[in-house]
C-alpha cells in the first residue's frame, strides 16, 4: 500500500531476505514477537478475539527512551505472503500507517518493504513542536532499517 499524496511524512525501506514470502509474513504479523526486532515496538496482543485479519484490532506497546505508551491499531490489509498493513487509531482516524509488503525475488527469496506514513497526527504528534516532529520523522527511518535487518537475521537463521 502506497502512502497517499496528502501524507504529512513517509518513509520506505526494503531488504532482500532468503526466505519465502509466507515465512516473512508469519514474522511481521506475529505481534508479540515484533519486540524482538523493533527498537521501539515492544510487541502487542490481539483485542476482542482478533487473529490478524483485516478489520481486527490489537494493542501495541512501545518504548522510546524513558517514555512508554500503548496504542490501539486496526489491521487494514492482511494478505498472507503479500501484505500486512495496520493503522494506529484505526482506518477511520487515518493517523499513522505501517505496511509490510512481501514480493518474491529473483533469487528465490523475498523483497520485504516496510512503509510508514501519517496523514492525521496522533495526539502525541499534535502536541509536538516542529523540531520534535522532524526528530520523530528522522528517528523512524533509522528504526525501520534496524527492524528490517533484525527480521532478516531471524528469517535466515
Amino acid at each position: 500500500m502506497l502512502p497517499p499524496d496528502n501524507a504529512v511524512a513517509s518513509h520506505s525501506v526494503s531488504i532482500e531476505i532468503d526466505a519465502s514470502p509466507q515465512a516473512v509474513y508469519a514474522l511481521v504479523s506475529d505481534l508479540p514477537r515484533m519486540g524482538e526486532w523493533s527498537p521501539e515496538n515492544q510487541g502487542g496482543e490481539w483485542m476482542n478475539g482478533g487473529t490478524g485479519q483485516a478489520g481486527d484490532w490489537f494493542l501495541g506497546h512501545n518504548k522510546s527512551g524513558e517514555r512508554e505508551w500503548s496504542r490501539e491499531a486496526e489491521i487494514a490489509v492482511a494478505k498472507v505472503g503479500s501484505e500486512f498493513t495496520f493503522v494506529v487509531g484505526g482506518v477511520e482516524d487515518n493517523c499513522t500507517w505501517w505496511s509490510y509488503e512481501m514480493a518474491g525475488s529473483d533469487t528465490g527469496g523475498t523483497t520485504l518493504t516496510e512503509r510508514w506514513w501519517f496523514v492525521n497526527k496522533t495526539p502525541a504528534l499534535q502536541a509536538a513542536t516542529e523540531e520534535q516532529l522532524q526528530g520523530r520523522i528522522a528517528m523512524t527511518l533509522g528504526s525501520m532499517e534496524t527492524t528490517l535487518a533484525a527480521l532478516k537475521a531471524t528469517a535466515e537463521a
